[in-house]
């Protein structure tokens, strides 16, 4: 049971569990309030500890960065000393040979004085085969200077033409493909021309409607030749209509149009022949017109369309026909396209998520992953043959840097001339680190 507590100030009775559960409420989120505050400071805190440590990592990455630096340079300048100190080394100990050389030199000449003229010839020889081992020695070090350097010119020379005959070989290879290419058109426009050359000199043997037909059976024949996949069929004399039906059928056999053809070859071209086309066009229900005809009229000099009928000569007829027949079929399959359009998606939805079309991808797939090794694999030769390229290049030029020393600690480095070329002390530079 409730027990009411009344108000002192103004004597409202409420019962007392009220006040005690609103009290406890206000505590409750008073202690809710705190602790949230606690969360936020800890997050705060936890934060700015993590950016510290961050930071003191970052610095600690960069002190490291630059002792290395140092260790790398430190150890640059002692390798550059003790090469320093090993020349000036023989360079004193030739100075000291040359020396005792000298002063025996002097003895003896100062003996042979004192023995007489004979001796003093005879120092005299030695002087000049003295000489002469030295001019040998200098004749050597240039032959064995100018052996080097043609050894590495030809060493550069071979691999420049290596790589370039390689690169070589691959533009031939794309311009044997286009060549034959190229003759492969070259002969089918020989072929045309043979073939119009042909009707042209059997047209011209006969009569007139000789010369006609003969012009409608090179028409069927190329239409034939040209179309493997449509019904080309002739219209017989005294039977209405054009001289040639094409059925335009596409690969699957199924028909999409039909273009008649007109022959004339006469030396004036008659008004009347594009109407009497367009009816037999209408009577035969066919789609296109075609006009074959030796004179073209007085405003046309090319192929084109007039009053719904395309007139060009033979040698256009060939080119005018695949265009227009294609256009023929694009226009089929547009059509056929819109129809059953739902089903269509139903079937595509089925083979989309069918076993066949599943193990055609994986098929496809497997190929892809398999050309892709096979391209790595040759990446990786190609990169395994320059690395090893690079070590010949790299073997020459220290063998090379070590000549140069030796023959620089005894004559001198100012007496010859060993660079191959201007970046040669770079080169030395980077394998000597």
């Amino acid at each position: 049971m409730a027990t009411d507590i009344k108000c002192p100030n103004c004597g409202h009775r409420f019962p007392m569990e009220e006040a005690v559960s609103e009290e406890f409420k206000n505590d409750l989120r008073e202690k809710m309030l705190e602790y949230k505050r606690q969360r936020d400071d800890e997050f705060i805190r936890k934060e700015a500890e993590l950016q510290r440590q961050a930071k003191d990592r970052e610095t600690l990455l960069t002190r490291q960065a630059q002792e290395k630096e140092a260790d790398l340079q430190r150890q640059a300048k002692e390798r550059e000393a003790l090469l320093t100190r090993q020349v000036q080394e023989e360079r004193e100990q030739l100075r000291r040979t040359v020396a005792a050389d000298y002063e025996n030199q002097l003895q003896l000449l100062q003996h042979a004085n004192r023995e007489g003229e004979e001796k003093l010839k005879e120092a005299r020889r030695k002087e000049m085969e003295y000489l002469q081992k030295e001019q040998d020695l200098t004749t050597k070090e240039q032959e064995l200077e100018l052996t080097l350097q043609r050894r590495l010119l030809e060493e550069r020379t071979a691999l420049t033409e290596k790589i370039r005959k390689e690169e070589l070989d691959k533009v031939a290879l794309k311009e044997t493909e286009h060549q034959l290419r190229v003759r492969e058109l070259e002969k089918q426009l020989e072929d045309q021309k043979k073939l119009a050359e042909e009707m042209k000199r059997k047209a011209e043997q006969g009569s007139t409607q000789l010369q006609g037909e003969i012009q409608e059976l090179a028409l069927e024949e190329m239409l034939r030749t040209a179309f493997p996949f449509d019904l080309v069929e002739e219209v017989g004399k005294g039977i209405r209509g054009a001289d040639c039906i094409q059925t335009v059928r596409n690969s699957f056999g199924q028909v999409c149009g039909k273009i008649i053809y007109e022959s004339k070859r006469t030396k004036e071209f008659s008004k009347d022949w594009p109407e009497k086309l367009k009816a037999d066009m209408r009577h035969l229900s066919a789609d296109l017109a075609i006009l074959v005809t030796q004179t073209m009229p007085r405003d046309m000099d090319r192929f084109g369309e007039r009053d719904g009928v395309w007139i060009c000569t033979f040698s256009e007829v060939g080119a005018l026909a695949h265009v227009l027949r294609d256009g023929l079929l694009k226009v089929y399959n547009a059509s056929r396209s819109q129809e059953n359009q739902g089903e269509k998606m139903v079937m595509l939805y089925r083979y989309l998520t069918s076993n066949e079309f599943a193990e055609q991808w994986k098929a496809i797939r497997e190929g892809f992953a398999s050309m892709r090794q096979s391209i790595q694999r040759e990446r990786d030769a190609m990169e395994k043959l320059w690395k090893a390229r690079e070590k010949q290049l790299e073997k020459v030029l220290l063998n090379a840097a070590h000549i140069k020393g030796s023959i620089e600690g005894i004559a001198g480095s100012d007496s010859v001339d060993l660079r191959l070329t201007d970046e040669e002390d770079e080169a030395s530079d980077l394998l000597l680190n």
